[in-house]
């Protein structure tokens, strides 16, 4: 493997962020202002791209900024987990950014400009996390999108906006300090490093007491994950515009945060370790919990966003528990959902978004034949629902199909069973949607039988995403490959 110095990295992370000024200067100019947001994402995406056959071919491309401590420099580096995930992000961002224009106009939304600078700036740190090279550059970016997406949670400016973002930041910021901060200054002491190794940074210096405490900090600590407990905020998160609940639960917030503990598991603690002391078991635990309860609760949520938050926080914890497994193919499962959700999810949420802008409508209750009056948007809506519950012939069906190979391959049948009630639970809660959309007597029926999507720069969106859903089942690749090879990194063999 070789490392080549490059300065790709570090302009991937530095164009959203250099168009904000520009955007902001072009508020009174919204046409301008949304072709800027779309030059950025484009050219950004652009260059992750161009480095990806070279991580293809198992090298690994970064830059140190400037040193702050030997051993912890901010510096990015580009391996296959870190330009999976920027894929993701960079890909998603510019067809969130034209979903966001149908949306944001078609409800007229106010501060459209802050909005889409927030935005920007949130991509920009997201990247910057997937290209991390130790952790405590991904521990700066971490911190930046959570104050990024801050004015995005509470962009209506009301009570309840302000009550949700106030408990946004409680637990994502006073998680990642009061637990996150204390555990990374606990490894530099221990070992005087923060960058990631696939041998993990100890070496003997842990016992398993220890070694447990310090785990479950950074478990619980990079509380965007979503595990339970420390979930709470993510469905009070929901009160925002869709497009960011697009960016919190499919391309950013969530995201980072199961690609943080995913870092810690194979890059701080090493997978043999974790296999040594046991606690790959204790983490996989922690995501069981959370995948069952989660998926139960959505079960009565009425309220379109809300069923699906508390779908992505069991979804988040599908991820975790492949990294958990410790297997070669749980991990590779864990690693591609984080692809298949994304696009699944942001499906979901993009057609949540569409019914609200087209009929005012957010309860499910009240979306009974809501398939007469938009075929589009549900057919797309069946596509990502089939992705997240795993049927083929979506993505969706790939991922978990690995994670079961996984349980398998690590002999740990309860986890098995975790997976497959998941998906028991996950189908019952997204397909009556979807029966009741289409399959209902005419006195059910609360909408005209009349062709009535919402705006086309609504509508596209979500067609792409789904239709891409569609084709990762038969074409997984390069995300497939990117995942092999950074479980190929983490295992060595």
């Amino acid at each position: 493997m070789e490392f080549i110095q490059s300065i790709k990295p570090v302009l991937a992370v530095l164009i959203p962020l250099a168009v904000i000024p520009v955007l902001v200067s072009s508020g009174g100019r919204p046409n301008v202002r949304e072709a800027w947001t779309f030059i950025a994402g484009i050219l950004s995406f652009a260059l992750v791209v161009s480095m990806v056959p070279a991580v293809l071919d198992g090298n690994r491309i970064g830059l140190t900024l400037f040193p702050i401590a030997p051993g912890a420099d901010i510096a990015l580096s580009v391996d296959a987990l870190g330009m999976l995930f920027a894929l993701v992000a960079s890909s998603l961002y510019i067809i969130t950014a034209m979903y966001s224009i149908g949306y944001m106009r078609g409800l007229n939304e106010h501060s459209q400009t802050r909005f889409v600078a927030f935005f920007a700036l949130a991509i920009s740190a997201t990247i910057g996390a997937a290209f991390s090279a130790n952790l405590i550059t991904l521990y700066l970016f971490y911190e930046i999108l959570s104050l990024a997406t801050y004015p995005l949670v509470t962009h209506h400016q009301d009570e309840t906006s302000k009550v949700s973002g106030r408990r946004y930041l409680t637990f994502i910021l006073g998680t990642s300090i009061g637990l996150v901060l204390p555990a990374m200054i606990w490894c530099y002491h221990a070992t005087g490093t923060l960058e990631f190794s696939a041998a993990g940074i100890f070496t003997g210096q842990l016992s398993t007491p220890s070694a447990t405490v310090l785990l479950l900090m950074f478990v619980f600590g990079f509380a965007k994950a979503g595990i339970m407990p420390v979930h709470t905020w993510l469905p009070a998160a929901m009160v925002a515009p869709t497009p960011v609940s697009a960016l919190l639960h499919a391309v950013a917030v969530v995201k980072v945060g199961v690609f943080s503990i995913i870092r810690v598991l194979t890059g701080i603690f090493g997978v043999e370790l974790l296999s040594s002391l046991g606690l790959g078991g204790l983490v996989a635990f922690i995501a069981s919990v959370t995948i069952l309860t989660s998926s139960a609760i959505a079960l009565s949520q009425d309220e379109f966003k809300r069923r699906l938050a508390y779908s992505t926080i069991g979804q988040l914890s599908y991820i975790v528990l492949g990294a958990a497994l410790l297997s070669p193919k749980g991990m590779t499962g864990g690693i591609l959902h984080i692809t298949m959700h994304a696009f699944g999810k942001i499906t979901l949420f993009f057609c949540a978004g569409a019914i609200y802008v087209a009929t005012g409508k957010k309860y499910l209750s009240q979306m009974v034949g809501i398939g007469y009056r938009m075929p589009v948007t549900m057919t797309a809506f069946l596509i990502g629902a089939m992705s997240i519950i795993g049927l083929p012939p979506t993505g969706g069906f790939i991922s978990k199909w690995y994670l079961v190979l996984g349980t398998l391959e690590g002999d740990q049948a309860v986890m098995l069973f975790v997976l497959l009630t998941s998906s028991l639970l996950n189908a019952a809660y997204f397909m009556p949607i979807f029966y009741k959309a289409f399959f209902c007597t005419p006195a059910e029926v609360m909408f005209e039988q009349k062709f009535d999507e919402a705006p086309v720069m609504c509508v596209v969106p979500l067609v792409i995403t789904a239709l891409i859903s569609f084709i990762f089942f038969f074409v997984p690749q390069p995300f497939l490959k990117l995942s092999t090879l950074a479980v190929t990194g983490f295992t060595g063999g």
